[in-house]
């Protein structure tokens, strides 16, 4: 692998961007013509093109433009709605954060490295997230108020709650401020888990959670605190490796549908953990965070059942999807789950949860041309790591909070409330006569 990420992470001044007058007029909303009108009224700075053909604009500037005229966002050529975004792109079956490619960069970065970059664009090596006393606190005691039988996702959701509330500051969305928040909360979220095999309801409320001396701590690497909250098994240094580039990979995946909540949130100036609570409430649905489960569960199945054409027989009979196959922005194989079945396979305790994905995929071939997501690897890490169905999700769920933190700074800098689309109304078109009561008085 190349220095690439490294030198691009260092933090050097580059030449501002320019832009030429259709990209200018496309961020503008607006056609070119109006574009040279903004140029004559002095609201933008133009430069001559190299070669004397057409002008560039300041990137810096038209987007300041863009915040003070309200301008509406633009439409995807499918009709969508589209956000600018600094953050993620995705083209040609790879990812880029900021530019650089994500998979490359989370296998050669730890989770809080790759997390810094997708913030601030410069790489901070070694960087190490810490919780605060009083917000862990606040956080364990609400998480262990909560029954026995509740999932990860309401723990982590309650969390942000109660590391909220002991935030007085919270409503602080200076830059620093939230970044501030940003590196405390997310070990806070881990480090409230009850660890794997002990009674997330009684004993933490107990105060038993007996947590372990790394939680939470400064200098510790998140995955190392993450690791026994998902499974008793001892963490060895390669599995912890597959957790880390898992979570770094996941951190972020351009509009997906949690982060286009947490947008919106913080398009109304929600505070960051409101925004967090937003992403988590979307997070929770099985076409999201927790479709993962749902290919741990058909793993495990294809385990002891000896093969895949069973299980995928009994899928495609009941005309349910296949999980973990298939992704609406690939082509072919999810770079993520490409990363991790590259690493799982140097694990020699994963090998028969490895093979029995492949299996899945190569007999789904058959019937249809689909490739392995990196919810079918995710599965592969909990299955063989004696994780439970929900653990996929619970690494979805902490990497993607850096995500959703990086979106809510971006969408600070935008103008407030932007993110409002008009209603196509259907309903009957006024005036309709007013409707009476139906329901017979009470006796």
């Amino acid at each position: 692998m190349t220095d690439q990420a490294g030198d691009e992470g260092g933090g050097s001044k580059s030449a501002p961007q320019r832009l030429t007058t259709r990209e200018t007029a496309e961020r503008l909303g607006v056609k070119p013509e109006t574009v040279y009108a903004y140029v004559s009224r002095g609201q933008l700075s133009s430069n001559r093109a190299p070669g004397g053909r057409g002008s560039t604009f300041d990137a810096t500037e038209v987007d300041a433009l863009a915040r003070r005229t309200g301008r509406r966002e633009p439409c995807s050529p499918a009709g969508e709605p589209a956000v600018r975004t600094g953050i993620t792109l995705i083209e040609s079956d790879r990812y880029y954060f900021r530019g650089v490619d994500a998979a490359e960069l989370a296998l050669r970065y730890a989770y809080e490295e790759v997390a810094e970059w997708l913030w601030t664009g410069e790489l901070r090596p070694g960087m190490r997230f810490a919780a605060p006393a009083e917000a862990l606190a606040a956080a364990r005691r609400t998480v262990g108020a909560l029954p026995a039988h509740a999932g990860s996702t309401d723990r982590l959701r309650v969390a942000v709650v109660a590391a909220a509330a002991a935030d007085p500051l919270r409503f602080d969305l200076s830059r620093e401020a939230v970044l501030g928040g940003a590196r405390s909360l997310i070990p806070t979220l881990v480090a409230a888990l009850p660890t794997a095999g002990g009674d997330g309801g009684a004993e933490a409320s107990a105060g038993a959670l007996a947590p372990d001396a790394a939680d939470g701590a400064s200098g510790v690497g998140l995955a190392r605190q993450l690791w026994p909250k998902l499974t008793a098994q001892p963490a060895d240094e390669a599995s912890l490796g597959v957790l880390d580039t898992a979570l770094g990979l996941l951190i972020d995946h351009d509009l997906a549908a949690s982060t286009l909540a947490a947008r919106v949130a913080a398009s109304a100036r929600a505070h960051p953990y409101a925004v967090v609570s937003a992403g988590l409430g979307v997070l929770e649905g099985p076409l999201h965070g927790a479709a993962s489960g749902l290919a741990h569960r058909m793993l495990a199945e294809v385990l002891e059942r000896g093969g895949a054409a069973p299980v995928v027989a009994d899928h495609l009979r009941a005309g349910r999807q296949v999980p973990g196959l298939g992704h609406r922005l690939y082509t072919g194989e999810d770079p993520r789950a490409a990363g991790l079945f590259a690493l799982l396979a140097e694990i020699p305790g994963a090998a028969p949860a490895l093979a029995a994905a492949r299996d899945v995929v190569s007999t789904t071939a058959r019937h249809a041309p689909l490739h392995a997501n990196v919810d079918l690897a995710l599965a592969v890490l909990s299955v063989s790591s004696g994780m439970d169905a929900e653990a996929g999700e619970t690494v979805f769920a902490v990497s993607r909070t850096a995500g959703w933190i990086a979106h809510a700074l971006e969408e600070y800098g935008e103008r407030p409330l932007r993110m409002r689309p008009l209603g196509r109304y259907t309903g009957p078109r006024p005036p309709q006569p007013l409707p009476g009561a139906t329901d017979s008085p009470p006796q």
